[in-house]
């Protein structure tokens, strides 16, 4: 039985912040050391964003708010709000993102309507409240009051997946199930000025947005996108748990970002992958021929053994560099893109091309890290590209606190 990923919609807050202005302004605050000035410039140009989005209205240069609780553009001082401020604009904010990516979701997916709807998974760990945003769904989008509903909150970056594998378990469980999953994360909440390395760089990468989609057994319709859910796995590596942490404080969260992380994810990225590989036969026999078919481009002959043509003379002959085994295998990847430094790790180790690497990077660049929410966006990037084919394969990793890496193998449906 395939279960399928259908219907994958994504919203992003309409205020939008340039890097390059925000960057000024967390560079002008006072109270910061002439170390943390620099580190904030670095922080925010390496960052490999140029805008992002927040549900902050007043977090903006031309904010006319008269008592803001954030940022005031008079004197482009950042506030300090307490923690129940914060949480209380989660509350209005993410409920909206919740529902509005949840709506669209339904909307998008051919033959299915809100009264099918079985089961709700929602993810968070930007805030709490109680009923909290899987009641909300089945209240605003009519769904009936037996529809079961589960939470995933304060897992961090990687939650999204988990969902998927929650939900893919519930239709394996009753093939009639249809559930709805949703994420929605509001970041810019929680970003502060501060000359701590860990919140610098924070306040550099994360913002807001939410994705929602559909998991079911239902074929897809005909000239639907959807994608095959194979196999997850998670993986816990044997160091960084303090590399990544969330902490509730009494000003907001308290994020710690290391800079040891990306060193974490290339040394144990291969370790965390082979789990999930392993579950697959088709794509191990792959990798297998694929490996064989590298070292004989390393040793300079052929796959069959035989030595490669010599160049005439007076000519150069040159040959591409190989394509690393599983850039051959696994077409497409989606790859949390947590910061830049995370996606060139991961680039280079894995050995992938740039062009698979376009979609993380572009999430990124225009949306930035928006935590749990963040991965869904970057499936979608790869499921709407024209270049996309039918029965591709896709790699899904996500990384989160502790440090927690998990991964997805999926397959692309053109229905």
């Amino acid at each position: 039985m395939a279960v399928t990923l259908r219907a994958l919609q994504t919203v992003v807050p309409p205020t939008v912040l340039v890097q390059e202005q925000v960057r000024d302004i967390f560079a002008a605050q006072p109270g910061l050391s002439r170390l943390a000035q620099r580190l904030v410039t670095a922080s925010f140009n390496l960052s490999g964003i140029d805008t992002r989005h927040t549900v902050i209205e007043e977090l903006t240069l031309d904010s006319e708010v008269t008592e803001p609780q954030f940022f005031d553009a008079t004197t482009q001082r950042l506030l300090v709000p307490g923690t129940r401020v914060r949480n209380e604009l989660y509350i209005e904010q993410a409920t909206k993102l919740f529902v509005e990516a949840g709506r669209r979701a339904v909307a998008a997916c051919p033959g299915l309507d809100a009264a099918d709807i079985t089961h709700v998974v929602t993810v968070s760990c930007t805030g709490f409240y109680a009923p909290g945003p899987d009641y909300m769904l089945v209240r605003e989008l009519g769904l009936a009051a037996s529809t079961q509903r589960y939470h995933l909150g304060f897992m961090g970056c990687y939650a999204a997946m988990p969902a998927l594998r929650t939900a893919k378990q519930f239709v394996e469980a009753d093939p009639n199930a249809v559930v709805l999953v949703v994420s929605a994360e509001l970041c810019s909440l929680h970003l502060r000025t501060s000359s701590d390395p860990d919140t610098i760089v924070a306040s550099s990468l994360f913002s807001d947005g939410a994705a929602a989609g559909i998991v079911s057994a239902r074929p897809p319709e005909p000239g639907e996108n959807a994608l095959v859910l194979d196999h997850f796995e998670t993986v816990i590596t044997p160091v960084g748990e303090g590399d990544m942490a969330w902490k509730i404080g009494d000003e907001g969260f308290e994020m710690v970002l290391s800079s040891y992380v990306p060193h974490i994810i290339d040394e144990h990225i291969e370790s965390a992958l082979a789990p999930l590989f392993g579950r697959d036969e088709s794509l191990t026999l792959a990798l297998a021929a694929g490996v064989l078919a590298e070292a004989g481009a390393a040793t300079g002959a052929d796959v069959d053994g035989s030595e490669p043509a010599t160049a005439a003379a007076g000519q150069v002959l040159t040959a591409p560099a190989p394509a690393s085994p599983l850039s051959t295998a696994i077409a497409h990847w989606a790859i949390h893109p947590g910061g830049r430094s995370i996606l060139d790790k991961t680039e280079a180790k894995l050995g992938l091309t740039e062009a698979q690497l376009v979609p993380s990077r572009e999430t990124l660049r225009t949306n930035g890290n928006m935590s749990s929410a963040t991965i869904l966006f970057v499936m979608k990037a790869i499921l709407d590209a024209e270049a996309t084919g039918d029965g591709e394969r896709v790699c899904a990793m996500a990384f989160g606190p502790g440090l927690t890496v998990e991964s997805g193998l999926m397959t692309v449906t053109r229905g």
